[in-house]
């Protein structure tokens, strides 16, 4: 099992005027697989350091093999995610973020808008999703069948037939 950390962005939300309900979709979309588990689940403000410092402590202390971030990569001048998140991560994978928004294009223009990014800190994968809950679960699903090489890499377990094909 993977272990999977959620972290919600909404000023909103963390003052509780508005129910997070894309982040308990993330965490009903995780638990209803095979290959993932929920190890922590936390919506904080639209705040950079606040982000930084969950995004930090999560993978220094190794205890999620994957965080997805949902919300703050709009246009809003409060949307921090993606800059947040260049600042702790040690190398950003764009393939992961351009490919959810080409195929994510497809089903509305308006998601070359979004801004999130994906990079790798430590033994950990971050990706930014949308706010939406539609949004969100739409960009997972593009991508969730690859993650797992991914973190097998990332971690050194890659599978058999990873390591015929690397090499």
């Amino acid at each position: 099992m993977f272990k999977v950390s959620i972290i919600t962005l909404s000023d909103k939300g963390y003052e509780g005027k508005r129910e997070d309900v894309t982040g308990k979709t993330l965490v009903e979309f995780f638990n209803n697989t095979n290959l993932y588990e929920v190890v922590s689940y936390k919506l904080i403000k639209d705040d950079k350091d606040m982000l930084k410092d969950e995004i930090i402590k999560i993978c220094d202390n190794n205890i999620a093999d994957l965080i997805i971030t949902n919300g703050g990569t709009g246009f809003s001048k409060r949307d921090i995610t993606p800059e947040a998140t260049k600042e702790v991560i040690e190398r950003e994978i764009p393939g992961i973020s351009e490919y959810m928004r080409m195929e994510s294009s497809k089903i509305t223009k308006r998601a070359i808008l979004s801004r999130g990014v994906s990079g790798i800190r430590n033994n950990s994968i971050i990706i930014n999703l949308p706010g939406s809950p539609k949004g969100a679960i739409e960009n997972l699903n593009f991508v969730i069948d690859i993650l797992p090489h991914g973190i097998e890499i990332l971690s050194g377990q890659a599978t058999e037939c990873a390591t015929k094909i690397q090499k």
